[in-house]
């Protein structure tokens, strides 16, 4: 007792010392110490598939061995644990791994099932289906008959308590995940399961069983009190538990980030038996694997081309048949593959009745809503098991070119947002490359292009934290940008339009100025009033059509609204882009007509030809109009070159605009180069002297160096009336 007093002051003093350094004291007020003396794991004896074991009396936090019952070179081991929350100790389970059972599969059909051993008995079934799965992957037809006849014996014979629930879940979703073929028992496993939460006893409102792709939610109502139920689920896995979500009221529209929603109408408490209000039960399943739905006998050919695309939801209450409902059920799931634009999708539900008792789909009493490429919500006047059926007779994208163009995506953004940002700092660390309007009108559209390539790159990313307040302000900024490169591409048109074609004398004041009110407020206007109408626009799923523009199959954070996507994204880029078109097209008469006034400039070579209309449909965005013909048999290729073109479309800016630009690569050779690649301002200026410019203060002025970045290529092209219609309108 002496030695744990002088322990306990010992420790005492050692928490109550003053800590002090430069910056801060730190010294404990008030400490108390307990001395625990935890007890010992006592003797306990087991019985599993590996025989009886007998396990000594242990201290806590040691591990105990035993030899196995097969083999005795091998090991058992089994730890007696300290929860150092409770100071109490336990046995934990044992670890049988270099064990042999003494028993199988087959072994299980000499137990008698009874009320006391039942729990046993699961507990047996567990041990030996994951054993048997561990070694072949698979359960014989003959091993999983008997399983499915055992677990069924379990729950016909006994009340089912939630952990022995619990665990012939876990079985039962073992098996739906290896390779088992479980179609000549699946409608018995549908069976067992509905059986199992209707006699299941627990003390709480509701239980929920949960196990990778499988969740069971169990629910006590009261018929008199009867709101409407809710049940969704959230799947991010197939190796991870789902996340279930019981909301004790009718919600017509889904949780965001759930895979599938079921939602069942207060008018329903008609249906519900009257009686005492723990034996009123409503059941909900989800399957998030198809093993158990397998149409195989589908004769009709016109449902040969239709395939399972989402998970399995169901409903039920006490067991009974409930149809023609007036109010109807409205179940809504999410694709697995996106739906595209000639795509068909419908609501079926899993008929016991089809294919001579073995089960098929059926979509009678059901009808289908498509809410996105992404979601189809289902109005059903009945409750069964439900799901989504999508028409693959359409020849679609395969995975491979999938992939293909979502690394051609990355990969083209990401070099785009490295010669974006090189092409920014060329313009704002030279002066005088920033003098006239263009140069400050592109330095804008580079600041927007680089925006949406570096939120494009980290939207995966942040959407992966599954925060949906960050998932709302990622998307919101990814259509803001998005619109002001649009914005941006429009005004470098306009800039094109007044100094190329319009050639007026009129004085603008503030030119610039108002070019970026618009530029980045009209984005921001149309971002707000998204925001404000509802920002649950925004969210973690995409349409088919946003998935072109931006470059990706995968769901991320982004416009989740059909009627928002193609008012504020579809429309305005259309809108864009012809205005672009138009003006586009009359430089190039402009152009013709400037080189049939002037026969010198028919000895230029079609290479400058070639790179005037590369540069100026760069600058005005035209290869984004490839997006609304990504249809048809040629849908694969433009969709190839669409993503090409667009993500590298920040590089093609710093080609033409920075690379090809010779008083750009002056300005490099000036400031950046060495040795004899050096080029000097007095060299510099004196070879300019030869063609009429002058020197000033040593800095050169060559209107050369402050030509626009489209009108410089024109003007070589066009001769010296386009240059003079580019002053005029500068002077202006």
């Amino acid at each position: 007792m002496d030695s744990v007093a002088a322990i306990e002051t010992f420790i005492n003093a050692a928490l109550t010392s003053k800590f002090e350094n430069d910056s801060i004291t730190i010294q404990a007020v008030d400490v108390m110490i307990k001395h625990i003396v935890p007890e010992n794991c006592l003797e306990e004896t087991t019985t599993t598939i590996y025989g009886q074991y007998i396990w000594p009396e242990a201290f806590p936090q040691v591990n105990q061995d035993m030899g196995c019952k097969k083999l005795q070179s091998e090991r058992a081991y089994r730890l007696c644990k300290l929860d150092i929350e409770t100071d109490t100790t336990s046995w934990a389970d044992a670890d049988m791994t270099s064990c042999t059972p003494l028993v199988t599969i087959s072994n299980l059909d000499n137990i008698t099932v009874t009320p006391g051993n039942a729990a046993e008995v699961v507990d047996m079934i567990q041990d030996l289906v994951d054993v048997q799965l561990g070694s072949s992957a698979e359960l014989s037809p003959s091993d999983l008959d008997t399983v499915v006849k055992k677990l069924s014996e379990v729950v016909n014979v006994s009340t089912i308590e939630p952990a022995v629930g619990a665990n012939i879940v876990s079985v039962i979703a073992d098996i739906l995940l290896s390779k088992t073929d479980i179609t000549p028992v699946a409608n018995t496993v549908l069976n067992l399961t509905e059986r199992m939460g209707n006699n299941m006893d627990f003390q709480d409102e509701s239980v929920c069983l949960t196990a990778p792709s499988l969740a069971l939610s169990m629910i006590n109502v009261d018929p008199n009190e009867f709101r409407g139920l809710t049940f969704s689920v959230s799947s991010v896995s197939s190796t991870l538990n789902p996340e279930v979500f019981v909301n004790q009221s009718f919600v017509n529209k889904p949780l965001p980030g759930t895979n599938a929603t079921i939602s069942l109408p207060s008018s329903l408490h008609n249906c519900l038996p009257p009686g005492e209000r723990n034996k009123t039960r409503v059941q909900f399943q989800f399957y998030g694997t198809e093993g158990l739905f397998q149409d195989l006998h589908t004769t009709n050919a016109t449902q040969s081309n239709w395939t399972l695309n989402s998970h399995i939801v169901s409903a039920s209450i006490n067991a009974s048949h409930v149809s023609n409902l007036k109010d109807r059920v409205v179940v809504t799931l999410s694709h697995q593959t996106p739906k595209q634009p000639e795509d068909k999708v419908r609501c079926v539900f899993w008929d016991f009745q089809e294919n001579g008792g073995q089960g098929g789909w059926n979509s009678r009493g059901c009808e289908t809503r498509s809410i996105s490429p992404y979601q189809t919500s289902c109005l059903c006047d009945h409750l069964t098991h439900f799901a989504v059926l999508l028409d693959v007779s359409r020849t679609q994208i395969s995975e491979a070119d999938s992939q293909i163009l979502t690394v051609i995506s990355y990969i083209g953004c990401g070099i785009s947002s490295i010669f974006l940002g090189i092409t920014l700092l060329t313009y704002l660390a030279f002066e005088k490359l920033r003098r006239d309007y263009p140069s400050k009108i592109l330095i804008n559209l580079s600041a927007a292009l680089l925006g949406l390539s570096m939120l494009f790159l980290l939207d995966s990313w942040l959407s992966s934290f599954s925060n949906y307040g960050l998932c709302i302000a990622t998307a919101a900024m990814l259509h803001y940008f998005l619109l002001a490169s649009f914005t941006w591409m429009g005004l470098e048109a306009v800039q094109m339009y007044l100094a190329l074609v319009k050639v007026f004398n009129i004085y603008v004041p503030s030119y610039i100025l108002k070019f970026c009110v618009v530029g980045w407020g009209v984005p921001l206007v149309i971002v707000s009033l998204v925001l404000v109408i509802d920002k649950d626009a925004y969210g973690s799923t995409m349409t088919e059509e946003a998935a072109v523009v931006l470059q990706s199959t995968d769901p991320f954070c982004w416009l989740q609204s059909d009627v928002f996507f193609y008012v504020t994204v579809v429309a305005f880029v259309l809108l864009i882009l012809l205005c672009n078109i138009s003006v586009f097209i009359m430089v190039l008469i402009q152009i013709r007509q400037m080189g049939a006034n002037k026969p010198s400039a028919n000895s230029r070579s079609s290479l400058q030809d070639l790179r005037a209309v590369a540069s100026l449909t760069v600058l005005l965005g035209l290869t984004w109009s490839m997006g609304f013909f990504s249809f048809g048999p040629g849908r694969v290729v433009l969709m190839y070159l669409f993503s090409i073109l667009n993500t590298l479309q920040g590089f093609f800016v710093f080609l033409f605009h920075c690379l090809m630009k010779e008083n750009v690569r002056k300005q490099w050779r000036i400031h950046l180069c060495c040795g004899r690649f050096r080029l000097t301002n007095y060299s510099d200026c004196s070879r300019t002297v030869t063609k009429g410019s002058r020197c000033k203060k040593n800095k050169l002025v060559n209107s050369d160096s402050v030509r626009s970045d489209n009108t410089s290529t024109i003007r070589k092209i066009s001769g010296s009336s386009t240059a003079s219609a580019e002053n005029h309108h500068q002077g202006a």
